[in-house]
């Protein structure tokens, strides 16, 4: 599929088509994605117990004041149980945490509008602060907006790996190499987990995969009593949503997927992970102008040009030399933590500050800042979940030889990535085979999808959301705005995309083609 030109949204009408009803078929967009903060909002949001507390709706959920809101806040949380086996619909069962905010005109209210979280490990159960927060009103006037703790997440029936403290460092649960380019500790550290999680997962977390959590997003649609879901998945929740849209096309209305993955069954999260090393390379020109502007008070070089062999030394450097880091986890600063925090800033640009500041003080002209650690209990429940996810999805090669082959090579060829993208993850030893073969994405079901795409997305580049475009076919419909980082939909300023998915949620209408929306 060819870049899209710019063209001007007609007014079309998804074809629509009588739900039928759907049997499950039981078959991340990050990796070891930082959704810690995520998992701690989840963990607080809804209390044991409070669903007993409640009246029941006319859903017949029992809905809540959520704890730690404001005593006028709009969201509600309840509680849906799902089986933990689909196999077996009668037997043991997982609770999934809940939440809505009604629509605001329930004269012109349309249906729920799911929000599909990222991750693998995010929650989108917090709305008034997370996704709901970003809709606009016309938007909100029209659905619930309803958001959840997926299987394993926070006030879900929760899952852990029990990793050592020592093991909960994101240089160590992204697999970057060492200086010299060895990756003894990689496989090291991936045994361990492996071990850990098969050791403590226990059959809550051998449940969780891809095609679990769709048939747990209809088991919200049928909770919520409703004939049809409008979705908006985000990052990984792309993927998800996608594979939902597969499993259940005739319960899908108007589905958005924001920042999409790549969905090849043949690869899934190995795919996501390999896809970092073209993801920051599209992205990092956008932070050397900006790490360079002469009014920048975090410049740390005086042309754009100067910036990436700045970076690529001063890792190096810190790889030789680390700087001592009191509190942080590991307690220094070295190569790998600055490419890991280069990693998380490509995300946004309200994030260059974090890395250009680690730069800067490893250069010796500011002091480091005091280090943030998100509570272990946190990293715990996330780490699971996306290793739950990544090895039930699909098995891994599990040859350490080929692994260490693709680092050298790869470690030459995008050096700002330094051969993480393809290294070895938990799954190469992972005991358990997927249950199922993951779901291949086709254009089988209603021309209902909308895909948003950023041109310069750090975490799920432009050519994988073209080979999500190429999969659903005259089904999709896609808007690329020529920004970077990663979220599309009311989350960079683009008014012309924000325009088109707006239109979508609200009338219906999408493009007749794929649209292109220049900066701005």
């Amino acid at each position: 599929m060819t870049k899209p030109t710019r063209t001007t949204p007609t007014r079309t009408t998804p074809t629509r088509t009588t739900p039928a009803r759907t049997t499950p078929a039981r078959t991340v967009t990050a990796v070891f994605t930082a959704a810690a903060a995520l998992a701690v909002t989840a963990l607080s949001a809804l209390p044991a117990g409070a669903a007993e507390s409640a009246k029941p709706g006319r859903d017949g959920l029992a809905w809540a004041a959520c704890p730690g809101a404001p005593a006028d806040s709009p969201q509600r949380c309840a509680e849906v149980t799902v089986p933990l086996d689909y196999a077996d619909p009668d037997g043991a069962r997982v609770t999934l945490a809940v939440s809505r905010i009604s629509a605001a005109d329930p004269g012109r209210r349309r249906g729920v509008l799911l929000a599909v979280p990222g991750g693998p490990g995010g929650s989108s159960l917090d709305l008034v602060h997370g996704m709901a927060g970003r809709l606009p009103q016309s938007v909100r006037d029209r659905y619930d907006v309803v958001g959840f703790d997926p299987r394993g997440v926070g006030r879900s029936t929760p899952v852990s790996c029990g990793l050592d403290p020592a093991d909960l460092s994101m240089v160590k649960l992204r697999p970057w190499p060492a200086a010299d380019g060895s990756i003894d500790g990689n496989l090291a550290t991936a045994r361990r987990v492996a071990d850990a999680c098969a050791r403590n997962g226990g059959p809550v977390l051998r449940s969780i995969s891809t095609a679990n959590e769709a048939r747990d997003l209809d088991g919200i649609r049928r909770a919520l009593g409703e004939r049809r879901l409008s979705l908006w998945g985000v990052s990984y929740g792309t993927y998800a949503g996608a594979v939902y849209a597969t499993m259940f096309p005739e319960r899908t209305d108007r589905v958005v997927l924001d920042s999409n993955d790549d969905p090849d069954p043949s690869r899934v999260g190995r795919g996501w992970l390999d896809a970092y090393g073209r993801g920051v390379e599209d992205r990092f020109p956008d932070f050397a102008r900006w790490a360079s502007a002469p009014d920048n008070p975090d410049r740390v070089a005086d042309t754009p040009e100067e910036v990436r062999p700045l970076f690529l030394d001063l890792a190096a450097r810190l790889d030789r030399a680390p700087l001592p880091w009191p509190g942080a986890n590991p307690a220094e600063l070295n190569g790998n933590v600055l490419r890991q925090t280069l990693l998380d800033s490509m995300n946004a640009d309200a994030r260059f500050p974090d890395v250009a500041g680690l730069m800067l003080a490893g250069l010796g002209r500011r002091p480091l800042p005091a280090p943030v650690v998100p509570p272990e209990a946190a990293v715990q429940n996330t780490i699971a979940v996306s290793v739950g996810t990544l090895c039930n999805d699909v098995r891994w090669p599990a040859d350490p030889a080929g692994y260490a082959k693709a680092v050298t090579t790869d470690r030459a060829a995008r050096p700002l990535t330094a051969g993480l993208p393809v290294n070895v993850m938990p799954c190469a030893f992972w005991p358990f085979a997927p249950a199922e073969p993951p779901v291949r994405v086709t254009d089988r079901g209603p021309s209902n999808v909308l895909l948003a795409q950023n041109l310069r997305d750090p975490a799920t580049p432009y050519t994988g959301a073209l080979k999500l475009r190429a999969a659903f076919g005259d089904r999709a419909r896609m808007v690329t705005v020529d920004s970077g980082g990663h979220d599309v939909y009311r989350a960079n300023g683009n008014a012309c995309g924000d325009e088109v998915v707006t239109d979508y949620l609200v009338t219906g209408h999408r493009p007749a083609r794929d649209v292109f929306c220049p900066a701005g």
